[in-house]
């Protein structure tokens, strides 16, 4: 049985009415009570949007407002009536005899509490509701995953066009994670969940499509009536196709669902610049975070992207003046029969300089014959798209400034695309799948403008690293805090490599740089796909493929980029002060 709260005495209602307002400290509780219009009233003291006093607020018919940022309460209730302030928590007042007890009763679980919060700012695309709300909740011991199911299940629910940039980023953020410090683990979560928010704002919620009835076709059927569909445009009837594979019985390993997807995201090439299949690797990702349970929301989420995703062999650029799509067409056929020629000389095929320089080199139907003899030698499907992925990492790390400064976008919807080419492999191996390998290289080759003329990259010989891993970060920073310092930045990383620093210590402060800026869709991609292939390269050795050009591609990217207003990190930065209890409002500058 729980005991009923004690009534705590606090003042005598004579002095509090003669004073109006009174402030206190009880239980631990900072709270204020007011004597308005004949009743007194009790309330935390704190505003709940930046801490300031409330009992520096002003009273007028039954309404608080907070004199800071004038946000407006219930007094009775706490209630606020300006969502982005948040109730302030409300205790029942008494008088008995001329005097006032105050009883302080336990609020809601407070894990609860910041949940439902999390959940209204994601609602309001309120960014400082959702920083407090990731701060306390990962201080008071929730596991990451808990909050990342939130902000996944809001932004399949509450976009119209299915998945978008802002669940992309809430899983980048997550795929960092396992590199940042704690501050900025709840960094990360800030910035992915508040694009989850952004993403939603001001859009028609999304309906999801029911799968077919009782007695629905086996997978192998509604694959091929899924590929059909989207051939064909027609998000629903896809939709309904994924839908009903899914729910299938007995229930599908959720690679035959994988392959649904990955085939009709490999039917064209390069579809929507890579970002379909990139974020189709992003949500199997964040399936293995959340859970299985959530798959048919997240999944179906990508329908209508397949549906509406731009053809390239549709563009000219892959038609004309070499029909690229013709090479490929070609190239597919020998597929099947170069890996069961493969099969059995697999652990024996080596990479060499000439591999690589042939990737980046301006010869595309010599590019498709390389590709295809390295399958018949032996080389896996994950040794092929590694070797890719690192040709199209050096489009980066060898960008010419001189070009226009959208061009990096060229570069680094390549590497993202190979990226998430890489990861499905590993993931998923199959002869459709492998098809995208073929559309890395090729897009590899449409963007060798951009090493034209190629950047300069430092070769510094190697040296004692008498520096602290924290003196270079703060020079790397530095260098950042400065616009368009590529050149600095790549020299920095190259001279902290080359004197033996920690690289794994050094994507920590990429890590940092990064979440320190507003976020940007492409930096945040970058920078996630860079680690992602740095462990990737770690856990599968590939001989003459260098782990340290990948850390200079993504310090040139991230330099080209920064600095930014940097209104996010202030705003995280107000979010953590208040939770260690700063009071803002005293000494601000």
């Amino acid at each position: 049985m729980t005991e009923e709260p004690a009534l705590i005495y606090v003042s005598t209602l004579e002095e509090l009415k003669k004073k109006g307002c009174m402030s206190f400290n009880v239980n631990g509780y900072d709270l204020v009570i007011f004597y308005h219009e004949g009743r007194a009233y009790a309330l935390d003291n704190r505003c709940p949007h930046m801490g300031f006093p409330l009992s520096r607020g002003t009273t007028k018919d039954g309404i608080l407002t907070c004199d800071w940022h004038h946000a407006r309460f219930d007094l009775k209730s706490g209630g606020t009536f300006d969502l982005w302030a948040g109730d302030v928590p409300a205790f029942p007042t008494q008088v008995q005899n001329g005097k006032v007890w105050v009883k302080i009763e336990e609020h809601k679980d407070v894990g609860e509490l910041h949940k439902q919060r999390l959940q209204e700012g994601l609602e309001q695309n309120n960014g400082l509701l959702i920083a407090k709300s990731v701060i306390a909740l990962l201080s008071s011991g929730i596991e990451p995953a808990e909050l990342i199911r939130i902000g996944i299940k809001h932004g399949i629910t509450y976009r119209q066009d299915g998945w978008g940039q802002g669940l992309t980023i809430l899983v980048c953020m997550v795929n960092l994670l396992p590199i940042l410090s704690s501050e900025d683990r709840s960094r990360a979560l800030f910035h992915g969940l508040s694009a989850v928010a952004q993403d939603c704002d001001g859009v028609a919620p999304r309906f999801a499509v029911k799968g077919l009835p009782d007695m629905a076709p086996d997978v192998v059927t509604l694959k091929g009536w899924f590929r059909h569909f989207i051939e064909v445009r027609d998000s629903d009837g896809a939709e309904r196709c994924l839908v009903s594979a899914i729910q299938a019985k007995p229930k599908p390993d959720p690679l035959e669902i994988a392959d649904i997807l990955f085939s009709a995201a490999t039917d064209h090439r390069y579809l929507d610049g890579g970002h379909i299949l990139d974020f189709t690797n992003k949500a199997f990702e964040v399936l293995e975070v959340v859970g299985w349970d959530m798959a048919e929301g997240i999944l179906s989420s990508l329908v209508p992207l397949y549906a509406r995703a731009t053809r390239m062999e549709e563009r000219s650029s892959w038609r004309h003046p070499v029909d690229l799509s013709k090479i490929l067409d070609r190239s597919f056929k020998e597929i099947p029969s170069s890996l069961e020629l493969g099969r059995k000389k697999r652990g024996s095929w080596k990479v060499d300089k000439s591999f690589v320089d042939t990737l980046l080199g301006d010869k595309p139907d010599l590019i498709a014959d390389i590709l295809l003899n390295a399958i018949r030698n032996g080389a896996t499907e994950q040794e092929l798209a590694l070797c890719v992925e690192y040709a199209s990492v050096l489009r980066i790390v060898y960008f010419g400034t001189s070009n226009e400064f959208s061009d990096w976008d060229s570069a680094l919807h390549t590497y993202t695309f190979s990226h998430a080419v890489q990861r499905s492999l590993h993931r998923l191996s199959s002869v459709e799948l492998l098809r995208a390998v073929f559309d890395v290289a090729m897009s590899v080759y449409l963007i060798r403008f951009l090493n034209v003329p190629p950047s300069s990259i430092p070769t510094s010989a190697a040296q004692e690293n008498t520096e602290e891993p924290d003196i270079f970060a703060k020079k790397f920073l530095e260098v950042l805090d400065k616009r368009q310092q590529v050149s600095d930045a790549s020299e920095l990383v190259t001279r902290y490599v080359t004197s033996g620093g920690d690289q794994e210590r050094l994507l920590a402060v990429l890590g940092n740089a990064l979440l320190r800026e507003d976020r940007n869709f492409h930096s945040i991609q970058m920078i996630e796909a860079a680690f992602g292939q740095w462990k990737s390269m770690l856990q599968t050795k590939v001989s003459l493929l260098d782990q340290s050009s990948i850390l200079v591609a993504a310090a040139r990217y991230l330099a080209a980029h920064s600095p930014t207003v940097r209104r996010q990190g202030q705003m995280f930065e107000i979010a953590f002060r208040l939770h260690r209890g700063a009071k803002l409002y005293e000494g601000i500058e």
